[in-house]
Protein backbone atom coordinates (compact mmCIF):
# COMPACT_ATOMS: atom_id res chain seq x y z
CA UNK A 1 0.00 0.00 0.00
CA UNK A 2 1.10 3.59 -0.49
CA UNK A 3 -0.15 7.04 0.48
CA UNK A 4 0.64 9.97 -1.77
CA UNK A 5 0.01 13.40 -0.28
CA UNK A 6 -1.51 16.31 -2.18
CA UNK A 7 0.67 19.07 -0.78
CA UNK A 8 -1.07 21.63 -2.98
CA UNK A 9 -4.40 21.28 -1.18
CA UNK A 10 -5.54 24.47 0.56
CA UNK A 11 -8.35 24.06 3.04
CA UNK A 12 -8.97 27.82 2.95
CA UNK A 13 -10.05 27.71 -0.71
CA UNK A 14 -13.74 27.36 -1.34
CA UNK A 15 -14.75 24.29 -3.36
CA UNK A 16 -11.30 23.55 -4.69
CA UNK A 17 -11.26 21.26 -7.72
CA UNK A 18 -8.64 18.55 -7.46
CA UNK A 19 -7.10 16.63 -10.31
CA UNK A 20 -4.51 13.89 -10.12
CA UNK A 21 -2.22 12.97 -12.98
CA UNK A 22 0.31 10.20 -13.29
CA UNK A 23 3.34 10.79 -15.46
CA UNK A 24 5.56 7.98 -16.66
CA UNK A 25 8.11 8.92 -19.27
CA UNK A 26 6.24 10.96 -21.82
CA UNK A 27 2.80 9.55 -21.09
CA UNK A 28 0.39 11.39 -18.81
CA UNK A 29 -2.67 9.70 -17.34
CA UNK A 30 -5.47 11.68 -15.74
CA UNK A 31 -6.75 9.41 -13.00
CA UNK A 32 -8.79 11.63 -10.73
CA UNK A 33 -10.92 14.11 -12.60
CA UNK A 34 -14.31 15.72 -12.13
CA UNK A 35 -14.70 14.12 -8.72
CA UNK A 36 -14.22 10.61 -10.09
CA UNK A 37 -11.43 8.08 -10.14
CA UNK A 38 -10.91 6.72 -13.63
CA UNK A 39 -10.37 3.10 -14.62
CA UNK A 40 -8.07 1.21 -13.84
CA UNK A 41 -7.56 3.11 -10.56
CA UNK A 42 -11.16 3.00 -9.41
CA UNK A 43 -10.91 -0.32 -7.60
CA UNK A 44 -7.58 0.12 -5.90
CA UNK A 45 -7.29 3.78 -4.92
CA UNK A 46 -9.09 5.74 -2.21
CA UNK A 47 -9.28 9.47 -2.69
CA UNK A 48 -9.33 12.16 -0.05
CA UNK A 49 -8.63 15.87 -0.65
CA UNK A 50 -5.21 15.64 1.00
CA UNK A 51 -4.07 12.13 0.07
CA UNK A 52 -4.60 9.30 -2.32
CA UNK A 53 -4.25 5.83 -0.88
CA UNK A 54 -3.27 2.88 -3.05
CA UNK A 55 -4.43 -0.47 -1.67
CA UNK A 56 -1.77 -2.20 -3.74
CA UNK A 57 1.18 -0.91 -5.72
CA UNK A 58 3.24 -2.63 -8.37
CA UNK A 59 6.35 -1.64 -10.28
CA UNK A 60 4.00 -0.25 -12.93
CA UNK A 61 3.00 2.47 -10.45
CA UNK A 62 6.52 3.88 -10.34
CA UNK A 63 6.43 7.41 -11.70
CA UNK A 64 5.47 10.97 -10.93
CA UNK A 65 2.13 11.82 -9.33
CA UNK A 66 0.94 15.35 -9.91
CA UNK A 67 -1.81 16.89 -7.81
CA UNK A 68 -3.37 20.03 -9.22
CA UNK A 69 -5.79 22.10 -7.16
CA UNK A 70 -7.87 24.86 -8.70
CA UNK A 71 -9.69 27.33 -6.47
CA UNK A 72 -12.87 29.11 -7.53
CA UNK A 73 -10.97 32.37 -7.78
CA UNK A 74 -8.89 30.60 -10.45
CA UNK A 75 -5.99 30.15 -8.06
CA UNK A 76 -3.88 27.13 -9.01
CA UNK A 77 -1.56 25.10 -6.81
CA UNK A 78 0.38 22.07 -7.87
CA UNK A 79 2.46 19.46 -6.09
CA UNK A 80 4.43 16.49 -7.35
CA UNK A 81 5.53 13.30 -5.69
CA UNK A 82 7.82 10.70 -7.20
CA UNK A 83 6.87 7.17 -6.27
CA UNK A 84 9.42 4.42 -6.69
CA UNK A 85 8.15 0.90 -6.18
CA UNK A 86 10.98 -1.51 -5.52
CA UNK A 87 10.09 -4.86 -7.00
CA UNK A 88 10.52 -7.71 -4.59
CA UNK A 89 13.21 -9.86 -6.09
CA UNK A 90 12.51 -13.55 -5.63
CA UNK A 91 15.36 -15.24 -3.84
CA UNK A 92 17.22 -17.72 -5.99
CA UNK A 93 16.51 -21.31 -5.16
CA UNK A 94 19.50 -23.02 -3.58
CA UNK A 95 21.44 -25.01 -6.11
CA UNK A 96 22.04 -28.63 -5.31
CA UNK A 97 25.38 -30.13 -6.34
CA UNK A 98 25.27 -33.85 -6.78
CA UNK A 99 28.69 -35.40 -7.27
Amino acid sequence: AADIPCLAYRSSWRNPRIEWKFQKGSSLVLFYYGGELTEPYKNRVQFSPTTIHFNTVTREDTGKYICEVVGDGSQIAKSEVNLIVQGAAAPEPPSLLVP
